[in-house]
């Protein structure tokens, strides 16, 4: 009864600070449509502000009501003056609450690709412009075979929309999985590894043709739950008590950044490269599963 109750009080004090800074972040976005570049670039330091202060919020919440002890190793290294591609793997929405937590104030705001139509969704489309997400256009292939003078267009398009972050340092996630794990994912896809599913390349790929030149290091996260994967629910009670994560800061190999999509020899070498990433992951999430 007692984790039910301490879990309503924090969800009504989680929707409470969501709702307080969607308000400047949703203004902002009205303003940021004047199209002066100084002006743009100035608001989106504002609104990362404002969304790191959310987080920041989010943090004190789950000390008051949750009390989990979070224990990371590898945060020595990080700067909010770099830029990352952080990668992760996946096996509950505690991952992000998670990564937002360790990360905070340690990197630049996490922000994620996205498919270039939810720019459309109603309030949250514009939140998530106005908060620098990218969004990302890309044509499937039987499209471009109708339409081959389109071809390299999808990546070039994303370039230019990912150029604002010249100007401002950024933290890119990708959950690498493409999905959450569980065990019957697993058996479907007769994975080779233990503790994941097989990693799909073809999205960090083109996060890396997109902006690979502007990244400078990759954050490899290994996220362990040593007593058993919790739903939101679960954290939010306080039943979690304890959550490991590994944090790996790589370079960018120089060597990945080819034309994944259409060269074979560049995308069998990103794919062995990846492929060896997830081994080191999954043994690495043997040890993790050990609690401190």
């Amino acid at each position: 009864m007692m984790y039910t109750l301490r879990g309503i009080l924090a969800l009504l004090v989680y929707v409470f600070n969501t709702l307080f800074w969607f308000v400047p972040i949703i203004l902002g976005a009205v303003l940021k449509l004047i199209p002066i570049k100084v002006w743009r670039v100035w608001l989106s330091r504002f609104l990362d502000m404002c969304a790191t202060a959310w987080i920041s919020v989010n943090y004190l919440i789950q000390r008051a009501f949750t009390r989990t002890k979070v224990v990371v190793h590898g945060l020595e290294q990080l700067s909010r003056k770099d830029w990352y591609l952080v990668i992760a793997n996946h096996q509950s929405w505690v991952d992000i609450l998670v990564l937002q937590r360790i990360f905070n104030r340690k990197i630049p705001f996490l922000k994620f690709f996205l498919k270039k139509e939810l720019i459309y969704v109603p309030v949250m489309g514009l939140a998530w412009w106005a908060l620098d997400f990218p969004f990302m256009q890309r044509y499937k292939k039987a499209f471009l075979e109708k339409n081959p003078h389109l071809k390299g267009k999808d990546l070039e398009t994303t370039r230019k929309a990912c150029e604002k972050f010249r100007h401002m340092p950024v933290s890119v996630m990708n959950f690498v999985e493409g999905t959450r794990f569980t065990r019957n994912k697993h058996a479907r896809q007769q994975s080779q590894f233990t503790h994941l599913l097989k990693p799909k390349a073809g999205g960090i790929a083109f996060v890396l043709s997109s902006m690979g030149e502007q990244l400078h290091k990759l954050l490899d996260v290994t996220i362990a739950y040593p007593h058993g994967i919790p739903n939101f629910w679960d954290f939010i009670c306080g039943k979690v008590k304890q959550v490991n994560v590994d944090v790996r800061v790589l370079p960018i190999d120089k060597n990945l950044l080819g034309n994944y999509f259409e060269d074979a020899l560049q995308r069998e070498r990103f794919q062995l490269w990846l492929n060896q990433l997830w081994l080191e992951k999954d043994n690495k999430l043997k040890s993790l599963t050990v609690l401190d």
